[in-house]
């Protein structure tokens, strides 16, 4: 019996040492976080602080840094503390509802982008394109001029004048592989008139042109030449397109095509939520229990 005595009496001094042990290697792991700053029973620590200075800060400039951070954390927990005490507690219990909510919209945002960018489809034909353009067309009406053009900006004392006039309202093949042969000479050039542009972009390429006349010169089969102190611009309007007139094609096309994309990820939200419900049921994961009132 004395025996048995002094066996237990010898495991219990170990297992004490054990813990004792165990104890001092825990308080010494939280002794390695070294705290900054404390309100309350709360702890800003040095590691919190430390991934948000940056490489590049000076001394100086990180020490500023983490005094303005510190004190507004202080600031914060400060306010928010007192806020527990002093707001009536069902506006508390809404904030709490608010806040879990939004960390869920957060977490099941981040999932549902993650799986539609694993099975992003971005592919869209010509064909797709073109017939959601004429099923749509009604609804794409303009909500600003459009214009059709070529012109070139020149220096003002640029000698052939007269002679790059004429082969912009000429237009033919040689005239185009003219003005290309010295496009080096011009300030400003657009000759492609087979693309769509708005007004005001025109208005700010040709300095001369201003919101109050561009009336007087965008309009079609309209040549202009505009001078001011530094350049003259030669130009003739080829279309226009006025406000609610239906958008080209050609302009909207960029528009449908993230239209439909966006209208695909929404189809495939719709049927990933569907299909998590059914497997959730299946699995009898989910139940919605009668109302028995």
């Amino acid at each position: 019996m004395h025996m048995l005595q002094k066996n237990i009496l010898y495991l219990l001094c170990c297992t004490s040492a054990v813990l004792i042990s165990s104890c001092s290697s825990f308080f010494k792991e939280q002794e390695e976080r070294e705290p900054l700053a404390r309100v309350g029973d709360t702890y800003l620590y040095r590691e919190d602080v430390a991934a948000l200075v940056q490489d590049d800060m000076s001394a100086e400039d990180s020490t500023l840094f983490v005094t303005n951070y510190i004190n507004n954390w202080a600031s914060k927990q400060l306010l928010l503390s007192k806020s527990k005490i002093n707001l009536p507690e069902e506006k508390l219990a809404e904030f709490d509802r608010l806040v879990s909510d939004y960390r869920a919209d957060l977490y099941t945002r981040a999932y549902i982008e993650a799986l539609v960018l694993q099975a992003k489809d971005t592919a869209v034909t010509r064909s797709q394109l073109e017939q959601y353009y004429e099923r749509e067309k009604e609804n794409f009406k303009l909500n600003e001029k459009l214009v059709q053009l070529r012109f070139v900006g020149m220096p003002n004392q640029f000698l052939d004048l007269d002679g790059v006039k004429t082969r912009i309202r000429n237009w033919k093949d040689s005239d185009k592989r003219y003005l290309d042969s010295i496009a080096v000479q011009f300030k400003k050039m657009h000759f492609n008139d087979s693309v769509w542009v708005s007004a005001s972009r025109v208005v700010e390429e040709i300095p001369p042109l201003t919101p109050s006349n561009e009336t007087s010169y965008l309009k079609k089969s309209q040549f202009f030449e505009l001078q001011d102190s530094l350049e003259v611009y030669l130009g003739i309007v080829t279309n226009v397109l006025e406000v609610n007139d239906t958008a080209p094609f050609e302009y909207i096309e960029p528009d449908i095509r993230q239209l439909i994309l966006n209208r695909r990820r929404l189809n495939y939200i719709k049927k990933l939520e569907t299909e998590i419900i059914d497997e959730a049921i299946k699995k009898k994961e989910f139940e919605v229990y009668e109302d028995k009132n």
